[in-house]
């Protein structure tokens, strides 16, 4: 089936860009952003996700405003063309890799936004993340690309509006794709592998540089993935695919406090070797945590690449204080933080996902909330 990206020389194979590369169900293509005030005062994330093999997609915006996480979700029938629009909610590519905006039309649920992200530095291409079961099955093979920048524009709430203005609001994207559990699962006679995830991912913001950090680790500590970056800022005659002003660090490290009777961070403590700079060390503060069930991961009704027809919208408002921390719906998390460095103040998020037991941090069971016994 032809569309029309047929028509640059992008194509990887003989087939149209359209087709699929494999007919397996958990094949997906997700932009992901969010947004924060520099001093932490307010969160915003956004998400869209195709799947071309289930022939949906779906997308979500929400805020978090006065201690509420507000959500808007659509999701619907996939356009043939890959448009990114579903609902009220669309994305535009103004400037590959430099300008995306991001809208919310005026719906029924009364959430709207109108928002523009300029790149601040190249996008980075993360290690690919690929795992099998122990029968060499394919569970989870994707790419992705992640990039720092800042936000300008508006978010409304019930008519309450929130001004989005770039010398305060910062912010990170990301645009990864290929195969991850989303939807149903087609059912199957073998064994299940254990479900254990460990996982921190941290793009964090300086002015002058930016800094990433992100790992998996097994139960017993073990890294299957791991890597740590600085940044610099992009400038204006640098192609924003590049490498440039990009450092790869090493000696990879963390500490975690933890929230008791939780699987999340009160404080932290980041360290990596830079090759410029030395031994880097990095302090986090929690100013409060987003539940990321608030653009669809893990949703009990929103879920991505869940069935709702030819199309269905939504809201959600929820205090968090009224998240059941130990919910599996509320375990995949951003904290929202303040990061210090040598002399500099930072903001950005520290991503969480701890199901099932990891014994560095002495997490037992499958959701079980930390405990310093």
């Amino acid at each position: 089936m032809l569309t029309p990206f047929d028509d640059y020389p992008i194509h990887a194979s003989a087939d149209p860009i359209a087709t699929p590369a494999s007919a397996d169900p958990n094949h997906y293509d997700r932009y992901w952003f969010n947004g924060h005030q520099r001093d932490g005062d307010f969160y915003f994330g956004a998400s869209m996700g195709h799947y071309p093999v289930r022939g949906g997609i779906d997308a979500a915006f929400s805020i978090v405003k006065d201690g509420i996480e507000h959500s808007v979700f659509a999701s619907g029938a996939m356009p043939q063309d890959r448009s990114t629009a579903i609902g009220p909610i669309r994305i535009e590519v103004i400037e590959p890799m430099r300008v995306i905006r991001f809208v919310v039309e005026p719906n029924d649920h009364g959430i709207t936004c109108d928002l523009t992200f300029r790149a601040t530095t190249v996008a980075i291409e993360e290690p690919r993340q690929q795992r099998r079961t122990v029968e060499g099955v394919l569970l989870t093979d994707h790419t992705r690309l992640t990039q720092w920048g800042t936000w300008e524009g508006a978010i409304a709430v019930d008519g309450d509006e929130v001004a989005v203005h770039p010398t305060q609001v910062s912010g990170t994207r990301d645009r990864s794709w290929g195969i991850r559990p989303v939807g149903d699962q087609v059912p199957v006679l073998r064994e299940p592998m254990p479900f254990q995830v460990f996982w921190l991912w941290a793009p964090l913001h300086f002015g002058d540089r930016f800094t990433h950090f992100a790992f998996h680790e097994h139960e017993d500590g073990r890294r299957w993935l791991e890597t740590a970056q600085v940044l610099a800022p992009l400038a204006a005659d640098t192609a924003p695919w590049s490498r440039t002003g990009v450092r790869e660090c090493h000696d990879i490290a963390y500490d975690i406090e933890w929230e008791p009777g939780r699987r999340e961070l009160r404080r932290a403590r980041l360290s990596f070797q830079d090759p410029v700079e030395g031994a880097t060390h990095i302090e986090i503060e929690k100013v409060f945590t987003f539940r990321m069930r608030g653009i669809g991961y893990w949703h009990p009704y929103w879920s991505h690449g869940s069935n709702h027809g030819v199309l269905e919208t939504g809201r959600e408002s929820i205090a968090l204080d009224d998240f059941d921390p130990t919910d599996f719906a509320s375990i995949h998390l951003q904290n929202l933080v303040l990061a210090t460095m040598g002399d500099r103040r930072g903001v950005g998020v520290v991503e969480q996902i701890a199901i099932g037991p990891h014994q560095p941090s002495g997490l037992t069971g499958f959701t079980d909330g930390w405990s310093a016994s």
